[in-house]
Formats: structure tokens, sequence, C-alpha cells
């Protein structure tokens, strides 16, 4: 089973403008977002997702194809598909740089005529979350 990570989109003001952005990349195969640290367990994460949190929740996730090191300054980018796959709204904490994410953690993607309409919004997953609801 595959290891995940979590991070957040920093310039996504909606899930719109992130699929936007990972799809700008899809002439080239792959969208990379860089890094200081090459993950302790990134050998377990070839073939997991990373999750994005936006508003305080997982919003959708994009596969993580592999890891690669930068040669002008050492830092690493981490290779992912470039798309959004939407998930189920679970409320995240945001936090800095990313985090693991076990799959039995995870939300479920969501399934065919499932939309994100259906599930509960961000703000309210988020408020929720701090009354200590959810």
């Amino acid at each position: 089973m595959p290891l995940n990570m979590t991070k957040i989109a920093f310039s996504a003001a909606s899930p719109a403008d992130l699929r936007a952005w990972l799809e700008s990349h899809e002439a080239i195969g792959e969208a990379r977002l860089t890094t200081r640290y090459l993950p302790t367990r990134h050998a377990e994460m070839v073939g997991g997702s990373l999750y994005w949190i936006l508003e305080h929740a997982l919003i959708g996730r994009s596969p993580i194809l592999g890891f690669e090191q930068r040669e002008s300054d050492g830092r690493w980018h981490i290779r992912l598909a470039p798309k959004l796959i939407p998930v189920v709204t679970k409320p995240k904490r945001a936090h800095q740089g990313w985090r693991y994410l076990k799959e039995e953690d995870a939300p479920r993607d969501l399934g065919n005529g499932e939309s994100s309409g259906d599930i509960m919004p961000p703000k309210l997953a988020r408020e929720l979350m701090r009354l200590g609801l959810v």
C-alpha cells in the first residue's frame, strides 16, 4: 500500500485554479512541485498521491510519479500526474511543507455521478471541526 502526503495548495484560490494549474502541465506529462528535502519515505510514496489542502480541507489528490533532484540548488521536485482527482472533503489543518498521510486516513475519491456540490463545503466542515462536531 503506497504512502500518501498532504500539502497546501498555496497559490490556488479554488479547486478550479488548482485543476487549471495541474492541467496546464499535461503537454509535458507531469507537474512539479519543489521541496527543500527529499522525504525519508520517498520510495513508499511512488504510486501514492499528494492530497491537496484548500481552505482547511482535503479537496483532491494528484498521483505521485516520483522524485527528482534539481541540479541547480539541491532541492527536490515532487513529480505529479497533471490531474486533480476530487475526493470527499475532509477537514485538515493547514501546515507548512508536506506531511505523510496513511491510506486508511485518506478520504475516498468521489464516485461517478457525485460532485463536490454533494459534499460539505470546506468552510462549513472547518467550522464544524472547530466546534468539535466533526
